[in-house]
């Protein structure tokens, strides 16, 4: 079995908060890690997928956690929303009769929208909220996952003991990062296990949130933005390649992103560097190996011999250097920046305030005039800038300006 680097931070969440919200894309492993969490501490559990279970709980709140008593974890909790306000006073009366009242419940869910909505109207301050996303390469590979760091030494250290080559890489691309890809008692595929999952994803998850008229259409969607992840987003052409309004193409974004589907890296900018960038938001898929069913870019030398292959490394390394924060539940701001001069910086982070920068790039060999973006950003910023990267796909870390170095996709 593979272990998730963040299981410790819900254990961590468990013993600060009353409650614990778990939210993240269907099949990313929730309820794997709920079933553990059950067995080491005594747990009782309940899924709202269980029809039954579901009315008890939309009929009478109070009656359901009457029958299903603290500490407990609840299952995909956004199908019955009247459950936080009764689990509100729940965890203020026990406050109140001075009881220790952290780590009474774990919820999950795979709606953000629904989620987020319950939480900030009924249980502000008094819930942790753990963002669960596929699996990390680090994870695959049952190695200790630290955060993401940018540090010569501790990235060669990382590269010594990386078992995988290049070509490794490409394929944990195209297969992605879902946990029963990767279970030893399954023989599915990656385009079984695919075509089932968005065939599902659409007949249940889209359904429940909107009234979807038609399917083929809303399929031929998710394919088109699958083939533009890492690129910037314009609702506007993408409503007229599919012959659907503005506010469609709107409406079925907010889903995706609700789902955990997709993300948005919103543009960098402050006033010192505001006069020429570009404030439109790119748009990524949480999960390579989705993207890549989707785009139809079903093996690597499809995808190498592509002409979308560098947004699909870029969105693997981000995916990766994002998930190693959320993993160790480190609270980091993550934009891109783009000017109309053609600056571009693909990633910037900021860490304990302090920035960094990475370029993503699908090649071996680069040099200084590659990463110019990241002295103009520097130069016009007021933020404090620490070490920064580019990323690709040479063998060894050399340096490509001051503070800057170009690191081997293995040792991140």
């Amino acid at each position: 079995m593979i272990s998730r680097t963040i299981k410790n931070s819900i254990i961590r969440a468990m013993s600060l908060k009353p409650v614990v919200l778990i939210s993240g894309a269907r099949q990313v492993g929730k309820t794997v890690i709920c079933q553990e969490i059950k067995q080491e501490f005594n747990f009782n559990y309940v899924s709202l997928d269980n029809i039954r279970e579901r009315e008890v709980a939309l009929r009478d709140p109070e009656l359901f956690l009457e029958l299903h008593k603290a500490p407990l974890i609840i299952d995909e909790v956004q199908f019955a929303p009247k459950l936080f306000d009764v689990i509100e006073g729940i965890v203020n009366k026990r406050k109140f009769d001075g009881f220790d009242n952290k780590g009474m419940y774990i919820l999950t869910g795979s709606q953000s929208f629904k989620l987020m909505k319950g939480v900030t109207q009924s249980m502000a301050g008094r819930v942790a909220l753990i963002d669960m996303l596929p699996l990390s390469l680090k994870e695959t590979q049952n190695v200790k996952e630290d955060k993401f760091k940018i540090d010569p030494l501790v990235n060669n250290e990382i590269l010594k003991s990386s078992k995988l080559n290049n070509d490794d890489i490409y394929n944990f691309i195209v297969k992605g990062f879902y946990p029963e890809l990767y279970d030893e008692n399954s023989s599915i595929n990656s385009d079984e296990f695919y075509s089932y999952y968005v065939r599902t994803y659409i007949e249940r998850d889209v359904s429940e949130i909107i009234q979807l008229k038609d399917k083929l259409k809303f399929q031929r969607f998710m394919e088109i933005l699958a083939s533009l992840t890492g690129e910037e987003f314009v609702a506007n052409s993408i409503a007229k390649d599919l012959g659907v309004s503005l506010q469609t193409i709107n409406s079925w974004i907010s889903v995706l992103e609700a789902t955990n589907i997709i993300y948005f890296l919103q543009p960098y900018f402050e006033y010192s560097v505001l006069k020429r960038a570009i404030k439109r938001s790119k748009l990524y898929f949480y999960d390579t190996g989705l993207a890549a069913y989707l785009a139809r870019l079903n093996n690597v030398d499809v995808l190498r011999n592509s002409y979308f292959c560098g947004r699909f490394v870029e969105t693997f390394i981000i995916n990766e250097i994002i998930k190693s924060f959320k993993n160790n539940n480190k609270n980091v701001s993550f934009y891109y920046y783009r000017d109309f001069d053609q600056n571009e910086i693909d990633l910037l982070y900021i860490e304990d305030g302090i920035m960094h920068f990475i370029e993503c790039k699908s090649g071996i060999s680069y040099s200084k005039a590659d990463v110019k973006a990241f002295k103009k950003v520097k130069k016009e910023t007021k933020m404090t800038i620490g070490l920064s990267a580019l990323i690709c796909f040479t063998d060894s870390i050399y340096t490509l300006d001051e503070e800057v170095y170009c690191l081997p996709v293995r040792s991140i």
